[in-house]
This record gives C-alpha cells, structure tokens and sequence, in this order.
C-alpha cells in the first residue's frame, strides 16, 4: 500500500502558510457542518429562527476556536484568557463586513441574490483568516511566510 510517507511528501512540497489556510477552510467546513446541524437540530426542537441560528453559530465558534488554536495555529501550550476574547472580537468584525455586504446589496435594490451572500462570506474567511493570524493566535509557532512578513511589518503583533 505504501510507506505512509507520501502525504508527508505531499504536505512538505506546500508553503507553510498556504498549507496553514487549508487547515483555515478545513476548519471552516467542520465548523459550518456543526453549526448547520445545531441549527436544524434546534428547529426540530422549536427553537425558532433566532435561537436556533444563535446556537448553531456558538457550537461551530466554539469547534472553531479549539481546533483553529491547536491546529491550524499550533497553540499547544497554556490558555490565555485573551484569545478566546479576540477570537469572538474577529469574528464579530468579520461577519460585520460580510453584513454590511449583504445591507449595502440590498440597499442597491439586490434581493436575496446568492452571489451576494458569497461574496460576503469570502470576505468574511479572509477578514477573519487574517485576524486569527495576526492578533487572534500571536505568539503561535511561526511559519516562514509570517516570519517574512513580520521583517517586512515593523510593529507588526507577535
């Protein structure tokens, strides 16, 4: 079958930052799976709309972070009580962008047009890619492209 060695060749030829942003949207879809079950699981319960989505998106946070943390940004070590905070803080601008996408469309008159939505969640996964990486998870191991970045960046939060 083969020595195991071959996706350790495959991952070893990807830069360290790309490989980082797959792990990123490997999250995402789990994240997005769970908070979708939450979500229908909540309607089945009679939750309602609200409640149902509020639950739905707190499970997939809260998958997100821990996985995000260790694997994605390789934070192995201690909790610090800041991260969680600046975490939801990310998140909250992130899916501020992606709103104001969606208000701004439907101010313009652009009615429940799927490639508005999309357009705003891409700006959301890279708002909030680039948060988590540069003031959600500092301190994390760093990779060659952040450390390029950061001779580059003055200043910049590690």
């Amino acid at each position: 079958m083969g020595n195991g060695n071959a996706m350790g060749g495959i991952w070893s030829a990807v830069p360290a930052g790309f490989s980082r942003m797959l792990r990123f949207g490997a999250v995402g879809l789990l994240n997005t799976a769970l908070g979708y079950c939450l979500i229908l699981a909540g309607l089945k319960l009679g939750l309602g709309d609200i409640a149902a989505n509020m639950t739905g998106y707190a499970g997939g946070l809260v998958l997100g972070f821990f996985l995000n943390r260790r694997w994605t940004f390789g934070r192995a070590g201690g909790f610090r009580s800041g991260t969680a905070m600046r975490y939801a803080l990310a998140f909250v601008v992130a899916y501020t962008a992606n709103l104001t996408i969606v208000v701004a469309a439907m101010s313009a008159g652009i009615v429940e047009n799927p490639f508005v939505h999309l357009a705003g969640n891409c700006l959301y996964s890279v708002l909030f890619y680039l948060r988590s990486a540069r003031f959600v998870f500092v301190g994390a191991a760093k990779d060659t492209v952040l450390v390029a970045i950061d001779m580059k960046s003055p200043g910049a939060a590690t």
